[in-house]
């Protein structure tokens, strides 16, 4: 009976024991979270290797996949994926040859200086991975495993490696892979891994150093136009395609209208130095990013903001309010997050919009 009765509370010491580091694990940060369940895992568990290991089984066309751009990815990256101001171009700068080597050649010249996705990317899981987890970046995660398909295939189209007819899938998509532009592109000889069990070397390919001494003082590089020139060919701002980040300078000046007098440029107005300021501003805090000057971007154009408040009582308070606060529904169903600025910076853009946006 004593025998009994003492195997009995050892085993039951045991058990508690052993169970012991399971009940800390789950009390350590009481009535705080809970443990995710394997459904909530794998719905996070969605990334996909270069081996293509958690690639989805699916398909989808090229055909397909151009509804699919023109519908969601146009209005930020282009129908030929050549982008607009606000991002860099997806394609370009890629040619059959590159697809024969796998090594694209332009990144090796000093004479073309644009870097295109389709140049740098050496994996196409990378950009399947990529679309599939974040985009559109309005709507992250909201294409099917056939848009994402259909999208890739299409972008791998407007690049040249896969023809007009070709539908992409689980399948076929490592045969692709061997026709990647920059599928050779990629190296672990630059020694910035943690050893050398990839690059059998120690010593970084770039040695940095910190120097904080004899800093020089900030610069702006800009191009410089002599007055003389400056209206030989219009407005050169007003003359570029909205395709990449190369803008026009702006080259109007204003002059006196006395007949014979020799052009001169206008003396600056409080007005002009308001607007100057404005859309420094502007720049300053990336509205740019979503709104153009005269062109619809992601969001409204600032003319068209000007052109729906200017004049109205209640403008400068309204719009400086919706600048931080920010906003959805009045312009379309993408919101406009709020903004982290100043309030004095906030009422200046306000200013100028309720001015009517006018030019600096």
């Amino acid at each position: 009976m004593y025998r009994t009765l003492l195997r009995a509370t050892l085993s039951a010491l045991a058990a508690g024991v052993l169970s012991a580091p399971v009940w800390a694990q789950g009390e350590r940060f009481p009535g705080i979270g809970r443990t995710a369940t394997p459904l909530e895992i794998k719905a996070w568990d969605i990334d996909v290797r270069p081996d293509f290991a958690g690639l989805p089984a699916g398909s989808g066309s090229v055909a397909k996949g151009q509804d699919v751009w023109e519908a969601k990815c146009a209005s930020c990256h282009g129908i030929f994926g050549d982008s607009n101001e606000v991002f860099a171009p997806l394609v370009g700068g890629t040619s059959k040859e590159d697809i024969a080597t796998g090594r694209v050649a332009r990144l090796t010249d000093q004479g073309f200086p644009g870097r295109t996705t389709m140049m740098k990317a050496s994996q196409i899981s990378t950009l399947w991975d990529y679309i599939n987890r974040a985009m559109p970046w309005t709507q992250p995660k909201s294409l099917s495993v056939e848009e994402v398909y259909a999208v890739t295939a299409f972008l791998l189209n407007l690049a040249g490696v896969v023809e007009d007819d070709f539908v992409l899938s689980d399948r076929n998509i490592a045969q692709v892979q061997q026709r990647m532009p920059n599928r050779n592109g990629m190296t672990t000889a630059h020694a910035m891994w943690p050893g050398n069990e990839f690059s059998g070397t120690s010593r970084p390919d770039v040695q940095g150093s910190s120097c904080m001494r004899q800093c020089p003082a900030e610069t702006k590089v800009s191009s410089y136009l002599p007055d003389h020139a400056r209206d030989a060919h219009g407005n050169l701002a007003d003359q570029n395609r909205l395709v990449g980040p190369q803008r026009g300078a702006v080259t109007v000046r204003q002059t006196s209208e006395a007949p014979g007098a020799r052009a001169v440029p206008a003396a600056a107005t409080t007005a002009d130095v308001d607007a100057r300021s404005a859309v420094a501003l502007t720049q300053k805090f990336t509205c740019v990013a979503c709104h153009g000057m005269e062109n619809k971007l992601v969001g409204p154009s600032f003319k068209d903001i000007a052109g729906k408040y200017a004049g109205k009582p209640d403008a400068l308070d309204y719009l400086a309010g919706r600048i931080k606060a920010g906003g959805v529904g009045v312009w379309g169903a993408i919101p406009m997050p709020a903004q982290a600025l100043p309030e004095s910076d906030a009422r200046s853009i306000a200013q100028w919009l309720a001015k009517g946006a006018p030019k600096p």
